[in-house]
């Protein structure tokens, strides 16, 4: 197995992982100082705790969350995974109260690996997409 091959591997079984709520199994994918860069905010955040927060809110807000990797490749320490996220909105998702309604919204995500490990991630969810179906409909509709 390759090095690519193996870091697709991992990167499937961090997403499993996640859609089974082992978020420790998932921490322990990560590197020590793993780094995330997350869109709106204008530096990189650090640490595992960071991603265990977050993913903690998505799974509280969505918890039968599935992720359908549509495409993956890489090269060298990257991989590339164009996946979609399908869930109920069962939880308190930022300021958005618990709809019960189904969702379904894209990411585009880069990782790095250093040896076993995922090092930074770089993820592009259409959080847009995901709020407008979360949100209250506008008064009168």
């Amino acid at each position: 197995m390759t090095t690519t091959e193996r870091n697709m591997a991992l990167l499937r079984t961090a997403y499993r992982s996640l859609e089974n709520g082992e978020l420790e199994a998932c921490v322990g994918m990560l590197t020590e100082k793993f780094i995330a860069s997350v869109p709106g905010l204008p530096d990189p955040l650090h640490g595992r705790e960071v991603w265990r927060q977050g993913a903690r809110a998505m799974l509280e807000a969505f918890p039968d969350l599935k992720i359908d990797v549509q495409d993956m490749f890489g090269t060298g320490d990257k991989v590339t995974a164009l996946v979609s996220f399908h869930g109920t909105h069962q939880g308190a998702f930022q300021e958005f109260a618990a709809t019960g309604r189904q969702v379904a919204y894209r990411s585009v995500e880069v990782y790095r690996f250093e040896g076993d490990r995922i090092a930074e991630e770089w993820v592009a969810p259409d959080m847009l997409s995901l709020l407008r179906q979360i949100a209250p409909a506008p008064a009168g509709h």
